[in-house]
């Protein structure tokens, strides 16, 4: 039975990286069509395309793994009942639950090795591509606002008293992560204003200090005057560097050159973590971070679901009929991957749901086809 796993194990990892490489290549092609009207645009030449190009493929391994693995799997399954090699298993003692098993620990393998590429790979490779182009571009990140972008923050005690609130303006997000035209709005926990803060550029020191450089100050501070009426008192001070400390790191501040499906499920997890200190909606973020957790799972998953291929005979269709409906298939999976995202977005479904339905949808599918392959032999 060893030998059969291996043998198993062997043929269908072969197909999967075919079928992977395949994609890849396609997908790299479209990608640098794609580039090409770019071209010319400030620095931005031929070999900065390849490169950004090139840096794409890990976020494209880790979007493409599940299709490539339901159809390499169908491939290599579709391939042994052709050639009645999976009758001859069936008939050595490989039962539907030991293909099942062998299956699964194959996808096991693919799980690991995408979440791998997910959490690791493809967020620097992707922040350095968007940085890569911009650079050579000579352009910004910026906000949907024409001041840039807002963030708001707080500053707790010990105990996690919120001390004060402050409404972060950043004109220019550098692609070095460098910070243009920061302008600081900080209230005590009344909303009364009690300084502005204002510096043309800020580069960060770990772990939580930005160093300000042509900063200025403005501190509001009460006063009594005539007839006991309060008054705010302004002192302005102007300085050529000054340290600021905030929990808005580089990693957070990220997020606008990283869409959040591509970023780490640790970045995706603190910046929710961010969002929701400061009562705001994370709802996209959450849901990006769930789907983070169950997408090397549907990998597993869409490789059950090719195995009722196997059973299938020559005469229930060809190699390539099975293949053409594992990717229908794998299409269906994907457009439902995202329509399921946005459906949650917009009816504020539990992030767990929205990320799972698709997955839950194909293991349903596989249990499906496999019961209907036992009541048909």
């Amino acid at each position: 039975m060893k030998v059969l796993s291996r043998y198993l194990t062997r043929e269908i990892v072969g197909s999967v990286a075919f079928v992977l490489v395949g994609f890849l290549a396609l997908f790299a092609f479209f990608d640098f069509i794609n580039e090409l009207d770019d071209i010319g645009r400030g620095g931005y030449k031929l070999q900065h395309a390849i490169g950004f190009v090139a840096l794409g493929v890990p976020s494209r391994i880790y979007e493409l793994m599940p299709i490539a693995a339901l159809i390499g799997t169908i491939y290599a399954l579709a391939q042994f009942a052709a050639h009645s090699e999976f009758t001859a298993m069936r008939a050595a003692g490989l039962g539907r639950r030991g293909a099942l098993l062998a299956i699964v620990a194959v996808g096991a393998w693919f799980a690991v090795g995408t979440a791998v590429v997910g959490e690791l790979l493809t967020p620097s490779a992707e922040r350095l591509a968007q940085s890569v182009r911009l650079s050579a571009m000579g352009g910004t990140v910026s906000g949907q606002f024409r001041s840039g972008l807002w963030i708001k923050d707080t500053v707790k005690d010990a105990d996690g008293t919120v001390r004060r609130m402050r409404f972060v303006n950043v004109g220019e997000l550098m692609p070095d992560t460098t910070l243009r035209g920061l302008r600081v709005f900080e209230f005590d926990r009344e909303f009364r204003l009690i300084e502005i803060l204002e510096a043309e550029q800020a580069s960060f020191v770990p772990p939580q200090t930005w160093q300000l450089r042509n900063a200025g100050q403005t501190v509001f501070e009460p006063k009594r005057v005539a007839d006991d009426a309060l008054a705010l008192r302004a002192q302005r001070t102007t300085l050529a560097e000054r340290p600021w400390t905030s929990e808005l790191t580089p990693d957070i501040l990220g997020v606008l050159m990283v869409v959040p499906e591509r970023m780490s499920a640790w970045n995706l997890a603190r910046y929710v973590q961010h969002l929701r200190e400061n009562q705001q909606r994370a709802d996209r973020y959450e849901i990006a971070l769930w789907k983070k957790l169950v997408y090397p799972i549907a990998v597993i998953v869409m490789m059950a679901l090719a195995l009722p291929f196997a059973y299938l005979q020559v005469r229930a269709g060809g190699i390539g009929y099975k293949v053409f409906a594992g990717i229908m298939m794998g299409v269906a999976f994907h457009f439902l991957n995202g329509l399921f995202s946005h459906l949650g977005l917009l009816n504020t479904w539990p992030a767990w749901l929205a990320a799972s339905v698709p997955s839950l949808v194909a293991v349903a599918l596989a249990l499906g086809m496999l019961a209907w392959v036992d009541r048909a032999r």
